[in-house]
């Protein structure tokens, strides 16, 4: 299965709908989404993972990179992870929580209440 990576504005995010498998050979795709939105002066992002189906370390990676430059640009990541179970697209999120990452991340169900200016909570930090 390949990947494919929409783009949108939802009130000011950046929002990135990432869907399919986010591997070893997808997973550059997305990080050079994340670069693209930084280099455009965007500062607040949103990945959307809700239709990711596989993701790999080098998908975890990807995901701590990114959150790491919108850090270095005192920018703010949100990422969409749906509670529901994995068979309802929430792969990532149970690997996240398996890898004990998932607390470094402002996560979100649902692409409403990720995109809402008064959840401005701020991530978690490690």
């Amino acid at each position: 299965m390949s990947l494919k990576v929409l783009e949108e504005e939802r009130g000011g995010w950046a929002v990135l709908r990432v869907s399919g498998e986010l591997d070893l050979v997808t997973s550059p795709a997305v990080r050079q989404h994340v670069h693209d939105a930084v280099a455009e002066g965007r500062r607040s992002l949103v990945l959307d993972l809700s239709d990711v189906l596989f993701c790999d370390s080098s998908g975890v990676g990807v995901l701590i990179a990114s959150r790491r430059l919108m850090r270095s640009c005192a920018g703010r990541l949100r990422l969409i992870l749906p509670a529901r179970g994995a068979e309802d697209g929430s792969h990532v999120n149970r690997v996240l929580a398996a890898l004990g990452v998932r607390r470094l991340f402002d996560c979100y169900p649902d692409l409403a209440t990720a995109t809402e200016a008064h959840t401005a909570t701020g991530p978690l930090t490690a």
